[in-house]
């Protein structure tokens, strides 16, 4: 359509997501006014308003909402698009071992294993699932070339840390059971299912929780995620996740609900890690291959299911 830009799809996007130009601005790199000039270019050659202009946050007009699905969709396939021709030339690797957490077991980590097999025509490569604790230790015996998983903080002699994703931690708990308005008061409702202690995640929310001085009963500890999520979806309790953890329980989700966390935030850190011997380009180009395929299969739906993750779960910089 005569008129219609890329960049001012993109503009619009931001727009509506944040409802700010300033913060559409800052999203897309240009600078306010050019934001501004984009979003009318679009709206003149379209004929319609996009966005309800006296309101602040804006709001977008009913013919803005129907433009906006399929603007997602369009830029959601090009970018997927962009990421698969931006795969790295790994025809001089003979072999390439590789490590992911089980998070991504269900979207990415087959979309992964289809690029490095399309790219690794001559080569062998072996691709593993772990928890983030055992990769970690593979990395640092040497076992994995490259990796993906939450970050400890810790570094590894001869490993180099790549950052891809935040992933906040939020609450989830049964369907119906739980008052928005209420959420501190609620946590005594039901019991607290925990993460099995062994695992990196539990580390996390149970030093975030003793921080917080906060202190739950000690009577489920779960060592499967969907296996902890099934118990909450069937009202056994509740428990703490990440939108990734949340994203592949999506077989529960008319039975569980998700809330931002009732007392103080935090976060953890999803990272590519790469051994020093292997030339830098390539994890640089798997990592940034990693952040387009976790916004376009992870995060852009979490964030349309649940828009109050915008800004928190999102893909970190190169």
């Amino acid at each position: 359509m005569k008129g219609v830009t890329l960049r001012g799809l993109e503009v619009f996007e931001a727009l509506a997501r944040s409802g700010s130009v300033a913060q559409a601005a800052e999203l897309t790199g240009l600078s306010q006014p050019a934001v501004s000039q984009q979003l009318r270019n679009l709206e003149t050659a379209l004929g319609t308003d996009l966005v309800d202009h006296g309101r602040r946050p804006m709001r977008l007009t009913q013919a803005g909402r129907s433009f906006l699905a399929r603007t997602e969709a369009a830029l959601s396939e090009l970018r997927l698009a962009q990421s698969e021709l931006m795969v790295m030339d790994l025809s001089q690797l003979s072999t390439l071992s590789v490590g992911l957490i089980d998070d991504f077991d269900n979207d990415l980590t087959p979309r992964l294993a289809t690029l490095l097999a399309d790219s690794m025509t001559r080569a062998r490569f072996k691709l593993i699932t772990a928890s983030s604790l055992e990769i970690s230790e593979a990395m640092r015996a040497q076992r994995l070339q490259i990796a993906v998983s939450a970050s400890t903080g810790e570094v590894i002699e001869g490993v180099l840390e790549y950052p891809l994703v935040r992933d906040p931690f939020i609450l989830v708990a049964p369907k119906g059971v739980f008052d928005a308005g209420d959420l501190r008061g609620g946590l005594s409702k039901l019991p607290f299912l925990r993460y099995a202690r062994e695992q990196l995640i539990s580390r996390q929310i149970e030093a975030h929780l003793a921080r917080q001085k906060l202190d739950f009963e000690e009577r489920f500890e779960i060592g499967s995620h969907l296996a902890l999520m099934a118990m909450v979806a069937r009202r056994l309790g509740w428990a703490i996740t990440t939108p990734l953890g949340y994203m592949r329980a999506g077989r529960f989700h008319d039975d569980i609900e998700v809330f931002p966390l009732p007392f103080a935030g935090f976060t953890r850190i999803i990272s590519l890690f790469s051994g020093a011997d292997l030339a830098d380009r390539v994890p640089r180009e798997v990592a940034d291959m990693m952040r387009r395929l976790m916004q376009t299969q992870m995060i852009d739906p979490a964030i349309a299911q649940l828009p109050w993750l915008s800004g928190g779960f999102r893909v970190l910089e190169a």
